[in-house]
């Protein structure tokens, strides 16, 4: 398979216009209402030069996308870089529920195309579970976090929230099922009540840390 050719800066630019446009139509709902030939438009672009990039509604969709898994899964490995283990993986769950709140009209246009079978959002999907499993490998190895729960399960958690998003009183819900999750993580130290009762250093992160926003979720 050959690779795609760099674009020259110019064609660079026009597509990168093109795909904020986009991106500010999901946040606001209304990316299945505008005729596709109105994001030239509103990207101040030409008609041609969307059609260049993007052939299809649906091929703009997931550069979206891939933009937005990009950086989540970059947010999760600076976290990894820069925090304990579990601090890195409380914040990064607790931080895709900021996200999710923020930019709701892109998780139900999201969920309208993956409802429509989209390849290219089962392989954004793997690269963010994959982000998701090194996050607990990670915990796991530092022994904060237990053995015997992987990654899906979590993944499964996030999935369930971003489809809930509809629910009266969906943020404090989904923060609820975050420290949920959270909790289940924590390894417990069986034969010692006082902590059976007492969050450890490891549970306090798991509950406490501050959530910073995922890069490029502007």
């Amino acid at each position: 398979m050959t690779a795609d050719k760099p674009l020259r800066a110019d064609a660079r630019r026009n597509r990168d216009a093109l795909i904020a446009t986009a991106r500010e139509v999901f946040d606001a709902g209304d990316f299945f209402d505008l005729r596709f030939d109105d994001f030239a438009r509103l990207a101040g672009v030409g008609t041609g030069t969307l059609y260049r990039h993007f052939p299809t509604r649906e091929a703009l969709a997931e550069a979206v996308y891939h933009g937005e898994v990009a950086a989540l899964c970059d947010h999760a490995r600076r976290l990894q870089a820069t925090l304990p283990a579990v601090e890195a993986l409380a914040t990064f769950l607790r931080g895709m529920v900021d996200h999710i709140d923020a930019h709701q009209g892109l998780a139900r246009t999201l969920a309208t195309l993956m409802a429509a079978g989209s390849g290219a959002l089962a392989e954004g999907s793997r690269a963010l579970e994959q982000a998701v499993t090194d996050l607990v490998a990670a915990a796991v190895k530092d022994g904060a976090v237990r053995d015997d729960v992987d990654a899906g399960a979590v993944m499964m958690a996030l999935h369930g929230i971003g489809a809930a998003h509809d629910r009266p009183g969906w943020r404090a819900e989904a923060d609820g099922v975050i420290t949920l999750v959270l909790d289940g993580l924590r390894r417990s130290c069986s034969g010692d009540s006082q902590r059976e009762h007492e969050p450890d250093s490891a549970g306090m992160a798991l509950r406490r840390q501050p959530l910073p926003p995922p890069a490029g979720g502007q």
